[in-house]
């Protein structure tokens, strides 16, 4: 499944990003940046709910496709600056953390 499918199913809102046909090989949720950078697989997909500049280095580090912040949480102005910059995809929603995870696993898409 590519991001722009998943943008397309679950509704998401484009904040950054341009590359929405690569694919994604699994998803990943978590709120400590440590565990992400530990534990998240490359291609993968990443739910949080945080929204500041670290999110996007860490998904830079962890070699994510996309970042999906959940909970209604927008991302702070440096962070928007930052992803935009080095051409990371960053989506919003509404949905809580916990709903997304459910409607990626239910398109198919898998943890680690």
């Amino acid at each position: 499944m590519t991001v722009q499918e998943i943008i397309s199913n679950l509704a998401l809102t484009v904040i950054t990003g341009e590359n929405f046909e690569q694919p994604v090989s699994g998803g990943y949720v978590s709120d400590l940046l440590s565990n992400v950078m530990g534990q998240a697989g490359s291609g993968n997909i990443w739910i949080t709910m945080q929204g500041h500049q670290n999110v996007v280095a860490v998904s830079l580090l962890a070699g994510l496709a996309a970042v999906i912040i959940a909970g209604g949480v927008k991302p702070d102005e440096a962070a928007v600056n930052k992803a935009k910059a080095e051409g990371l995809i960053v989506l919003t929603t509404h949905l809580s953390s916990f709903e997304v995870a459910g409607r990626l696993y239910a398109l198919g898409i898998r943890g680690n």
